[in-house]
């Protein structure tokens, strides 16, 4: 037992964890005067950013790029590597995704999971195993699903501290363990009833709880961030999922791992729950910086548009241009705003006023908007 005598721990890391206690777990480990001071904090940062996001009359131009910049660094957690020009080029070539690097297409995928997920719940309304697998194939690519009772699953540590490599836990293994894990999850998080009643506090154990359960052979680290934002989004603190979740993670990788495996090893709820609202504080306030500098920025191009051209819907390009960093021809042709030349005459025109950059790219012109790359970047 751990010192709290509240929840049982891992005694040996390197035996599958069969044992890891159904939740809810019990209240006295997140009630708690600094942990609700935290939540406090956490839940006003978020307020903010879902008032800004719903003012915004058309939200394609958070969800293209904020979502994009989430699937990037959610992806390098796990050391999977793209630049964001190769990853903006790839977003702006669909037809040509052969041409994408591995690396590149593995976090195209997690953001196609992460708006499958939410159109899924959008569409369900509860969580359940089909929600999982959905997510875990789509990021791996994959017709696979829970890992067979023969799967041996072992988990390290990660981060560079001293603790690095060292074995964390195993997980759960055998004929229905896993499955019998995933249903008390999945349980715990569609009762409204089941303590605690925050969405927030109930993301931070469930994200725990599914990352010890490890119910896939691999991915099991993005599955697990793509479902913090949809707990977010499922229960309406957020419309969209546009929380840039994973940059505090992948800034703080080694107390994120510290902090996991304390739960495990000491029962250290306090200090999980803690790093979690303070994730969901700092990157809400983060979130909500660059949705208006896109929206001011947006707003002062759309300015310049109207004062020194004669450009047509300027409305619609300036909307346009701050959907995604690199435009081409066809995205304004494609969306019915302009003819073929019309379109390329625009964006030469903006490149002469320096709002846009062009580039060439094995044949392939590319208009980029640095306005909107600099604000992503930070």
């Amino acid at each position: 037992m751990s010192k709290n005598l509240l929840y049982p721990i891992n005694p040996d890391r390197t035996k599958p964890w069969n044992d890891l206690p159904d939740l809810p777990i019990a209240p006295e480990l997140y009630r708690d005067v600094e942990i609700y001071e935290q939540l406090g904090h956490a839940k006003e940062a978020l307020a903010l950013l879902t008032g800004r996001s719903i003012a915004i009359p058309n939200p394609s131009m958070l969800i293209n790029s904020i979502t994009l910049q989430e699937a990037k660094v959610s992806s390098e957690i796990e050391n999977v590597f793209t630049t964001d020009d190769e990853l903006y080029k790839a977003v702006s070539d669909t037809s040509n995704d052969h041409e994408a690097s591995a690396s590149t297409k593995e976090v195209l995928r997690y953001r196609e999971a992460l708006w499958d997920g939410h159109h899924y719940l959008k569409e369900h309304g509860t969580f359940d195993r089909d929600y999982f697998i959905r997510l875990y194939r789509i990021i791996q690519e994959s017709g696979d699903g829970i890992r067979p009772p023969f799967a041996r699953t072992f988990i390290r540590m990660g981060g560079t501290g001293p603790n690095a490599g060292k074995p964390a836990f195993t997980p759960p293994r055998g004929k229905g363990v896993v499955e019998a894990k995933l249903d008390n999850l999945i349980e715990f998080l569609n009762r409204p009833e089941s303590e605690p009643a925050d969405p927030l506090l109930k993301m931070c154990i469930a994200h725990y709880q599914f990352e010890v359960i490890h119910p896939f052979r691999d991915g099991n680290g993005r599955v697990g961030r793509i479902m913090n934002i949809h707990i977010v989004t499922r229960d309406s603190q957020l419309d969209l999922p546009i929380l840039y979740l994973s940059r505090y993670i992948l800034e703080h990788k080694h107390d994120y791992y510290e902090h996991l495996a304390g739960v495990s090893r000491a029962g250290q709820w306090k200090k999980w729950i803690l790093f979690m609202l303070k994730a969901v504080e700092w990157t809400s306030r983060l979130t909500l910086r660059k949705v208006n500098d896109i929206i001011e920025t947006r707003e002062e191009i759309l300015q310049v548009i109207r004062e020194q051209t004669d450009i047509r819907r300027p409305e619609d390009l300036a909307e346009a241009i701050f959907t995604q960093p690199y435009t081409k021809v066809t995205h304004l042709t494609d969306r019915g705003l302009y003819a073929e030349n019309t379109a390329r005459n625009y964006l030469n025109e903006l490149v002469e006023l320096q709002v846009l950059e062009k580039k060439e790219i094995k044949g392939r012109h590319y208009y980029i908007n640095p306005a909107l790359t600099e604000i992503l970047s930070y």
